[in-house]
């Protein structure tokens, strides 16, 4: 199957499975739920399996979500992306490169977010602006999450995508640019697994702070994130 794909009736659904939370910053219902969910299923550890993701718990987001699959620094290509997100590119996304079509500087920066995806267990959130041509433009929040594939490495990311608005034209103008306007790593357990690991055991969590952020020239930002486990349950605040 190239897609996921739900059928419109499906899309009214929010994930009632699954519970989700806002401590992100990201604005966007769809990211937030498959975050809430990626978490829930992590349950501290680096990331979940790629097996224990069951589409139907996130079936009302289906169609804004996608996996890619890591072949190596440069190339994370999409194993599956959903039908809304096709239909708002105008092609069928499957086998092509989440690299491709980004500006020199844009790219640079993205690679270097998906490696701390996948390497240290970050979570990252971006917020992109899109167009159509010079004229019709929206923005775009997207959230990245490891998976572990088989063994103890990161092999796949599952994401999602969401409009922050749909004009009227957005169903008929498929769009064709796009660049960034914020990106960040937020750290699920308080810092990155590869100090976690070394130091063997878990940070303490610490809140992320909740803060309005104007559209700025491409930055990193960092910042902490509760999550993970307490007490053998998981961390719902």
């Amino acid at each position: 199957m190239s897609r996921f794909d739900t059928g419109r009736e499906r899309e009214r659904q929010a994930g009632h499975d699954c519970k989700h939370e806002n401590s992100t910053g990201m604005k966007q219902r769809t990211p937030q739920i498959l975050y809430g969910y990626w978490n829930e299923v992590r349950a501290g550890r680096l990331a979940p399996l790629r097996l224990e993701i069951e589409p139907s718990r996130i079936a009302g987001i289906l169609s804004e979500t996608f996996m890619l699959e890591r072949l190596d620094a440069a190339t994370h290509r999409y194993r599956l992306a959903g039908t809304r997100l096709c239909e708002l590119f105008g092609s069928e996304l499957r086998g092509a490169n989440f690299l491709d079509g980004w500006s020199e500087p844009d790219r640079a920066a993205l690679e270097h977010d998906l490696a701390t995806v996948c390497e240290q267990g970050g979570v990252c959130v971006l917020t992109i602006e899109a167009a159509a041509d010079t004229r019709h433009r929206i923005e775009i929040e997207a959230v990245l999450l490891p998976l572990l594939h088989s063994g103890k490495t990161v092999e796949r990311i599952i994401g999602a995508m969401s409009a922050a608005s749909h004009p009227h034209w957005l169903s008929h103008e498929p769009l064709t640019s796009r660049r960034l306007l914020r990106h960040e790593i937020v750290w699920p357990d308080g810092r990155p697994h590869s100090l976690l690991d070394r130091s063997g055991k878990l940070a303490p969590f610490m809140p992320a702070p909740v803060e309005a952020r104007p559209a700025t020239p491409v930055q990193r930002q960092f910042r902490v994130l509760e999550g993970g486990r307490t007490d053998g349950k998981h961390d719902k605040r």
